[in-house]
């Protein structure tokens, strides 16, 4: 069941509808639709509606969102499908394929790119260069096939108009390795009221243009007009450099781009050339054209013209050139543009295979080679006037709505037996009756076309019908006018009627026999095998033959389309499938109009409500018992967090029982089947309950996990960086030691040694051990100094502290001697006259010693300076004439001495120098 949808949106999966009908079937489309939701389940098939209308819900967070997911994990979408697809392949080493169905402009092609789109973002994690090469040139390959595949249409601006089915290979990793595209064209060009695609008219360049001879005005050839109405695409002139670009990756080589843009060109102009008759000779009225369509096929114009007339025939051993006339002419004119295209785009696709088909792959050597294909082909169709490719194209839906059928019938009734359930037998529309009709041998219409087209003589498409109306009679799913005379629906001679799967579709046989028929002369295979291009020279091959050699008949187009039809469902019946089924909501392409009766025919000729049938069969819900346990296991006290019964089925059961739905389902060997959707949607709701309350408690508990895991982590640092502050400490002591360690030894006593940084938490223990060190150091300086010079370091020591900053020179690199005069050596005569007389002073005075001596310099209150000396004993102060012999003159006792007249220097030192002394 999806997911994250609440049912506002309607029910995700059609299965859960209450009842199965056709009211509620399209009452939850319609809800979806309107609500945004244009991809609704049925088991595992996707319903698409499209939208019309660009929707941002394929980008790459998209792609994430479904990538390894399961079904019922997301809510629907094309992604879950492609997922399932490439997991069923990857896992299981199974083949796979997605089939995509629906009318024309139901959206099969833009669900095909996003499919491939998926599958290419999913795959690759590593980036390797061989593998992201194959991956660009399939979505490139996807490009270059539908500019040339497409046309647009009155329902459709993309309509698809081959059918295409990709083979995507994949390596045992899951990588891809190349791939290979089968095309199944139907429209080769549109001639006689077709359309072809031509983005080179509108994008192409001018100088491109001009010498392809073609014009911009796109409403000046026939073949892409009709009744004057240009159908070309809206997206032509952007997307032309985007084509030319891919064509470039893929590894088109720039002659054989060249070479395509001459082939388109050479059918424009074909479609303009035109008849005349002159007398009984048939002429080319705008001869002109014939030598420009000479040049873009590298022939003469002589052989253009000849092979545009003129139809070589043997006869017995002469040959002839037989003359066409007017009709004649315009219809091998168009049977060769027709021819042309249609050559053309087999050879870019076969080019396309060249590039991307595995290479040099051993399965012995790299593993199993698996495959997802996937599957995008014209859609039923059913217009005013249905001709020969509509019936081709209806056909191909009937075999492959007949191969849904089997495959979803066949699926349902193994599993139900592979689980021991009993199979109810469901009602559907088997369309075997249908093919049959179509395809059977010597009964079959196609086998009536071709017994026509085989006839010897004119036969005509009356003669066709003809063959019909006898053959088919009785056929409860054919009529035409001469079986249904009062049916006035049906033209006589021209109509007949087919009870499709989808719904009646009248055809008019007009121009059945011609467009089965290999309608190309000879001379135009014989005209472009000998042209000098060798790329158009390749897609002729059997231009070789000469006139007169014999072939076998070619197979006719119906033989050769319902061999690749049968082959094609063959091939798909031997993967696993997945289905896509498109619907087109309304007619004028509105993003808000859901018109219902358009949407139910489509719901009934898809066979969705069949599909639904047949997925319930009595069951509306089947998962594996370990898958529903891990769903729903919270709901039961039994099996929350984990069971301990013998096995998951017991575990199912017990929790079934518990909830009161033991009526309601039934238990296979490897999965519960839930009978009714009411029975799952009480399963949810309790789910959703208890997801809320083991949310809380999940919360809580991750809560306290956060706290004690925020603890350890604060704790752990916690100790790192106690142990780093314990290793940073250690290391800084460890430094101190191994550098101080021989300090005693030093010459400088480890002055010279650089201090290590300490850590923060040392800074104070740093200072210390600093402080520590220094006075170790003036120890060692001081220890073995007399009492005398003790005496003097103490004294510069407290000087130098009194006078720091003061002062710049203190005298501290000589000896203090204190009385200067004695023993000033400059003078020796000055310092015996000193001695003199301090030593009659000192017998006179009767001091006791000198202490303090010196020059001075006086300068009075006129500021002039005189030589002066000073004495100073322990108990006078003297002023002496160092001019006269020191002769004293002044004496002052030394306890009178307030302000002394010496500069503040002297008076300073001699102050601190009578404290030490003292």
């Amino acid at each position: 069941m999806a997911e994250h949808e609440s049912l506002e949106f309607g029910k995700a999966d059609f299965v859960l509808l209450d009842s199965v009908s056709l009211e509620e079937f399209m009452a939850n489309l319609k809800l979806r639709f309107e609500k945004g939701r244009i991809y609704t389940y049925i088991g595992e098939v996707v319903v698409s509606v499209n939208p019309y209308r660009a929707m941002n819900i394929y980008g790459r967070d998209t792609i994430e969102q479904y990538k390894g997911r399961e079904l019922y994990e997301r809510p629907p979408h094309l992604f879950a499908i492609a997922d399932a697809a490439y997991k069923a392949m990857k896992r299981r080493n199974k083949d796979t394929c997605i089939v995509i169905s629906g009318e024309s402009g139901a959206g099969k092609t833009e669900a095909s790119k996003y499919i491939m789109q998926y599958i290419a973002a999913i795959t690759n994690p590593g980036q390797r260069a061989e593998v992201e090469r194959v991956k660009n040139m399939l979505l490139k390959s996807n490009c270059v096939l539908e500019a040339f595949g497409n046309a647009k249409t009155n329902r459709n601006d993309n309509s698809s108009r081959f059918g295409k089915y990709m083979d995507i290979n994949f390596d045992f990793k899951g990588d891809p390795i190349g791939g290979h595209i089968n095309n199944y064209l139907l429209e080769k060009v549109g001639g006689t009221g077709g359309a072809v695609r031509s983005p080179m008219v509108k994008g192409g360049s001018e100088s491109l243009l001009r010498s392809l001879h073609v014009s911009k005005d796109p409403t000046a050839y026939s073949y892409i007009k009709v009744g004057g109405q240009v159908k070309s695409s809206i997206n032509d002139g952007a997307d032309f450099k985007a084509v030319a670009d891919a064509m470039k990756v893929i590894g088109f080589t720039p002659d054989e781009i060249q070479t395509v843009y001459k082939v388109l060109a050479t059918i424009l102009h074909l479609g303009n050339l035109t008849f005349g008759v002159d007398g009984d000779t048939t002429l080319i009225e705008n001869s002109k054209v014939v030598a420009v369509i000479g040049v873009l096929l590298a022939t003469k114009e002589e052989n253009v013209g000849k092979a545009l007339l003129y139809r070589t025939v043997a006869t017995g051993r002469d040959v002839i050139d037989k003359q066409h006339t007017t009709q004649e002419a315009s219809y091998g004119r168009d049977a060769l543009a027709k021819a042309m295209y249609e050559r053309m785009f087999c050879w870019i696709v076969g080019r396309i295979n060249d590039v991307i088909e595995v290479k040099n792959y051993d399965a012995k050597v790299h593993g199993k080679n698996t495959v997802i294909g996937v599957l995008d082909i014209y859609g039923f169709e059913i217009f005013q006037n249905n001709s020969f490719e509509q019936f081709c194209i209806n056909y191909c839906n009937e075999k492959l709505q007949q191969l849904f059928i089997q495959l979803v019938l066949r699926q349902e009734q193994e599993e139900y037996q592979r689980e021991g359930i009993p199979w109810k037998h469901i009602d559907y529309f088997n369309n075997q009756i249908i093919v049959d009709l179509v395809e059977l041998q010597h009964k079959g219409i196609f086998s009536v076309l071709d017994e026509a087209c085989m006839t010897v003589g004119k036969v005509t498409d009356e003669v066709f019908l003809q063959g019909l109306n006898s053959k088919l009679a009785k056929h409860a799913h054919y009529t035409s006018r001469k079986l249904s005379p009062t049916d006035k629906s049906l033209e006589f001679d021209r109509d007949f009627r087919i009870r499709h799967y989808a719904g009646d579709v009248v055809y008019s046989v007009v121009g059945f026999i011609d467009k089965n028929k290999d309608t190309l002369f000879q001379d135009f295979k014989r005209l472009l095998y000998n042209s000098s291009n060798p790329v158009l020279k390749m897609m002729w091959p059997e231009g070789k033959l000469s006139i007169t050699e014999v072939t076998k008949r070619p197979l006719t187009a119906a033989t050769l389309f319902k061999n690749s039809m049968i082959a094609l469902v063959e091939n798909l019946a031997c993967k696993e499938p997945y289905y896509v089924r498109c619907i087109k909501p309304n007619d004028v392409k509105s993003p808000l109009l859901f018109e219902y009766e358009r949407c139910r025919h489509q719901v009934e000729y898809l066979g969705l409500l069949e599909n639904v049938r047949v997925r319930r069969a009595g069951f509306a819900n089947r998962q594996e018992y370990p898958r529903f346990l891990q769903r729903y296991k919270m709901i039961s006290e039994f099996t929350w967090p984990n069971h301990d019964l013998p096995s998951d089925k017991e575990a199912v059961k017990r929790l079934v029982q518990g909830c009161g739905f033991e009526h309601d389902v039934a238990y296979g060997k490897t999965k519960v089947f839930v009978r009714t959707p009411r029975t799952l949607f009480c399963l949810e709701e309790q789910r959703d309950e208890m997801v809320g309350r083991i949310v809380l408690f999940l919360q809580k508990v991750w809560r306290g996990t956060i706290a004690r895991m925020r603890y350890r982590r604060m704790r752990a640092a916690l100790i790192i960086l106690r142990a780093y502050q314990h290793y940073k400490v250690k290391s800084y002591i460890k430094d101190v030691n191994r550098k101080f360690k021989n300090v005693r030894s030093m010459k400088d006593h480890g002055k010279h040694v650089k201090w290590p940084t300490p850590p923060k938490v040392l800074r104070k223990f740093e200072e210390a051990l600093r402080s520590i060190y220094n006075r170790w150091w003036a120890w060692t300086l001081i220890k073995d100094l007399t009492p005398e010079e003790k005496l003097q370091i103490r004294a510069k020591v407290a000087t130098l502290e009194a006078l720091k900053g003061q002062r710049p020179d203190l005298g501290l690199q000589r000896t203090w001697e204190g009385n200067y005069l004695v023993s000033w050596i400059d003078s020796p005569d000055t310092a015996s006259s000193f001695t003199l007389v301090s030593c009659e002073l000192q017998r006179k005075d009767k001091f006791m010693r000198v202490l303090f001596s010196c020059n001075v310099r006086k300068i009075n209150r006129f500021h002039k300076a005189e030589d002066r000396a000073v004495l100073i004993t322990d108990r006078h102060l003297y002023k002496m004439d160092p001019l006269k012999q020191y002769k004293p003159m002044k004496s002052i006792p030394l306890y009178n001495v307030r302000a002394p007249p010496l500069s503040w220097f002297v008076e300073q030192e001699m102050k601190h120098y009578v404290e030490i002394m003292e």
